[in-house]
């Protein structure tokens, strides 16, 4: 046997490949997944090259130990996208490669289990009929398989037991009855035509028709820009497009991103109606929601190829998806597409790499497009397609009208604990009318401070440099940054007055004032607080569609995507202090924000209305928001970031460490500093002074930052690549991380 050598990628915080010897009876490839020892423990690894030499010396290499047969070799374009994200934002392979893959992969031990021949069932339409009838009342944990059993074309064993521990002897009985069939390979049935009764498909108006054409006949890679008004039918020509690809190439797939996993179950739901024909399994979808078990089916049937179409999160942009053809990003201008923790990628950035990489279309979805792409398309980069109309021909677009707070008590007219009287009139017109509002407010709890006006002591959290937000409902102080929670006290710590009281307000709060101003009103409140459950926020969107819900409260989790059909008024309040950020991305934020949540009035044809309280109605962003006119703000905005140099005009990257102490963190940042000047490249880029982060303490961890900038990518690229071994040489801080084109400066 010739004695090979592998270079293997691991997870582990160094930008280098490992070498082992190689001397298993199957011949390695590249893209192939193996056990390695490493340290005192093995793990999984990468081979990322394969060499019949190695410059390590003999007695110093070890051997892999075993392979994952039952996965074929990612390919070497992916180990390629991987190697792309690894360099750009400063990481090493293994670091990027590893962490894409689902966690049942980067485990060896359960490999034997995860590609075992395992048996799976599905409800037969006797067990529709006799099942329910027959189980005990009490008997909850066979109750959720049945119900697993009615809702999944076909439940795995696995999934089944951790649903019920005697789920197996469970099985047998019900198909002695004939009420369930087995199967350990899923069949596809034959491709159908869609069901009898299906609505026909929509007529596309001119503008939706001629993107689809566009989209349809790009032959290789081609960024769009598909700029649609809020209810333009954008989701309608993503369907339409890969429609006329699937039919065109049989082995084709798509992915299609989606900022937010509550968003997935809408457009699951749209996928699959639309696409009935497809093959059982063709149509997966890939977020951090999933069980493991159900991640890594479907990561391996978009890796194998039988799914055609992945609907996911931003982790979905690294799937291994061996013809992919066609990649989809709605709401391209989503802040949740930038991961925040770990490796710091944007989903979007990467979505168009991976199209140029492969030569295929990409198609970028919004009403509010991001300014960097907005600016790609304004010098003819990216292909702009417009919808400049809802797609519903009765449904317009909803009026937007300002209520100037300063005016309304100029007047001496009285709001209601956050809420102006014309907003409160215009809820109960609603209400009479039986349609449906929404009050949008992006601060979830009942409100934002609790404090005491003898002494002036305000509720902080004891691990943070923030305030304890008051969640009433639970009778609790909650830190949003690190978790902590204590009860709400009878009196003020410092000075025992008892007349503590909130300031401001949340979503509770809110929903606790709209039960008693506008009675009658059936109120509901999704956020971050009310939907912790697995299945809980689908279950109260479906409330909402099913007519169930007069007035919705919520935060930017109701903002987008949504298509309330009923929902005829949309209230804001408090969005002014986003006026006021040091972030120059703010107003950006902003506008888009409002935007898309004024998008959810009046789309099924009945007249909308968008109220907005604000202390600045001449502000310029009001303006053009009730202008409706983005070309006109994202132009002046563009022109501003011009003349104060800020991206898409330069290029950032940022710098963070957190220490024990704020200045540890600040005196590592001024060290990295100093190693930076002599660099190459680095006069042509601009290094600011270490500031501390806006909260600067997180669960006791004190917090700094340190801003890069230049006008060439390729300069800071260089400096940042060569700055690498010297802050790793460095000491002084719990950990650092480096950040490149930061979202949050």
């Amino acid at each position: 046997m010739i004695e090979l050598f592998v270079r293997v990628a691991v997870d582990q915080p160094m930008p280098v490949l490992f070498d082992y010897r190689y001397a298993l009876e199957q011949a390695p490839a590249i893209g192939m997944l193996v056990r390695v020892p490493f340290g005192r423990r093995e793990i999984v690894g990468l081979i990322c090259e394969i060499t019949p030499t190695s410059d390590v010396p003999a007695d110093k290499l070890r051997a892999v130990t075993g392979i994952c047969e039952g996965c074929a070799p990612l390919s070497e374009a992916w180990i390629a996208l991987t190697r792309f994200a690894a360099d750009y934002y400063q990481r090493g392979l293994g670091e990027v490669a590893l962490p894409a893959l689902p966690q049942a992969l980067r485990d060896a031990s359960r490999w034997d289990r995860l590609f075992a021949v395992e048996p799976r069932y599905r409800l037969l339409r006797e067990g529709r009929a006799h099942l329910p009838d027959a189980l005990p009342a009490r008997a909850s944990a066979l109750r959720r398989l049945a119900d697993a059993l009615a809702e999944q074309p076909w439940l795995a064993l696995s999934d089944a037991r951790a649903l019920h521990p005697k789920a197996s002897a469970t099985f047998d009985d019900w198909l002695a009855r004939g009420w369930i069939e087995a199967a350990t390979e899923i069949i596809a049935g034959p491709e159908v035509t869609a069901p009898t009764g299906a609505a026909p498909l929509p007529v596309l108006t001119d503008e939706q028709r001629d993107a689809v054409e566009a989209i349809s006949g790009a032959q290789d890679f081609a960024p769009f820009l598909l700029h649609g008004v809020t209810g333009s039918g954008k989701t309608e020509v993503y369907l339409h497009a890969l429609a006329a690809l699937l039919a065109a190439r049989p082995d084709a797939q798509a992915l299609v991103l989606v900022p937010e996993i509550n968003l997935t179950p809408q457009f699951e739901a749209a996928f699959r109606a639309r696409f009935a024909a497809l093959a059982e399994g063709s149509i997966v979808t890939m977020h951090s929601g999933l069980a493991e078990g159900e991640r890594a089916r479907n990561w391996l049937a978009a890796h194998t190829g039988s799914a055609r179409i992945v609907l996911g999160t931003r982790l979905a942009i690294l799937a291994s998806m061996p013809t992919l053809a066609i990649i989809v990003v709605d709401e391209e201008h989503d802040p949740a597409y930038k991961q925040q923790e770990g490796l710091r990628y944007s989903a979007r950035d990467l979505a168009i790499y991976r199209a140029k990489q492969l030569d295929i279309p990409v198609v970028l979805g919004s009403a509010t497009p991001s300014l960097e792409t907005w600016w790609q398309a304004e010098q003819g980069r990216y292909t702009r397609l417009t919808l400049t109309r809802r797609a519903v021909a009765e449904a317009a677009l909803p009026s937007v009208k300002l209520i100037d707070l300063e005016e309304e008590r100029q007047r001496g007219r009285a709001s209601v604990d956050g809420l102006a009287g014309p907003l409160i009139a215009a809820l109960k017109t609603r209400l009479e009318r039986g349609e449906q509002s929404l009050v949008f407010l992006n601060r979830r709890g009942y409100a934002p401070i609790l404090s005491c006006d003898a002494c002036g002591w305000v509720a902080g959290c004891p691990r943070c440099s923030a305030y304890a937000v008051l969640h009433k409902p639970e009778r609790a102080l909650r830190c949003h940054h690190c978790g902590w929670e204590s009860r709400i006290p009878k009196s003020c710590p410092d000075c025992g007055n008892i007349d503590i009281a909130p300031m401001g307000r949340g979503t509770q709060r809110v929903e606790e004032t709209l039960a008693s101003v506008v009675p009658g009103a059936r109120v509901l409140r999704i956020d971050a607080d009310s939907t912790r459950r697995k299945g809980s926020a689908q279950a109260l969107f479906s409330d909402v569609h099913a007519g169930e819900v007069d007035i919705l409260v919520g935060t930017q989790m109701i903002a987008k995507g949504h298509d309330f059909r009923r929902v005829t008024l949309v209230g804001v309040l408090n969005a002014d202090t986003a006026l006021f950020s040091h972030d120059f991305r703010a107003s950006e934020r902003l506008f888009a924000q409002l935007t898309q949540v004024s998008g959810r009035a009046g789309r099924a044809g009945l007249p909308g209305e968008v109220m907005i309280q604000t202390r600045y109605a001449r502000h310029a962003l009001y303006q053009a928001l009730s202008r409706q006119d983005y070309v006109g703000f994202a132009n002046s905005t563009l022109a501003e970031r011009r003349d104060a140099r800020l991206p898409p005009f330069v290029y950032q990257a940022m710098l963070r460490a957190e220490g024990r102490t704020l200045e540890a963190a600040l005196a590592f940042l001024e060290q990295a500093a100093a190693a930076f000047a002599p660099l190459p490249g680095a006069d042509r880029v601009t290094v600011y002074d270490a500031v501390p982060l806006t909260i600067v303490k997180v669960f006791n961890v004190h917090r700094a930052q340190l801003l890069l900038e230049s006008a060439s990518r390729a300069a800071l690229q260089a400096s940042l690549r060569a700055w690498q071994p010297v802050l790793r040489s460095l000491k002084g801080v719990l950990r650092w991380n480096v950040e490149v084109d930061p979202l949050d400066v």
